[in-house]
């Protein structure tokens, strides 16, 4: 079974960091790219990150560039998302996704929930 699982949410105050992880079983990340999305309550779903499969191009939302930092290790089959000064309208659920292309659909993790808030 094909599964992305995000970890690493909770609360912190504004300025903190936290380092979300998503984790990939039944298939092998390095032939896909990986997105990170969030969604705040009453607001549409964003994209935040996405990383290509090699990792050597990425790309940012407007409003964390310079904060965030997506990375992977294909060696753990995991992508992160580091997130450094955070800010309390980065709050919102945190979720991975990616498009496999032989299945034509997109896989989505479950999320998981970052609290800035002081």
């Amino acid at each position: 079974q094909l599964q992305l699982v995000e970890s690493g949410g909770g609360s912190v105050q504004p300025g903190g960091s936290l380092r979300l992880s998503c984790a990939a079983s039944g298939f092998t990340l390095d032939d896909y790219v990986i997105s990170w999305y969030r969604q705040a309550p009453g607001k549409e779903r964003e994209l935040v990150a996405y990383i290509t499969e090699t990792g050597i191009s990425t790309n940012y939302a407007a409003s964390v560039k310079g904060r965030f930092t997506i990375s992977r290790d294909n060696a753990k089959n995991i992508v992160y998302l580091q997130m450094n000064s955070l800010k309390p309208e980065d709050t919102a659920v945190y979720l991975c996704k990616t498009w496999i292309g032989s299945l034509r659909r997109d896989y989505w993790g479950q999320g998981t929930q970052v609290t800035v808030s002081s």
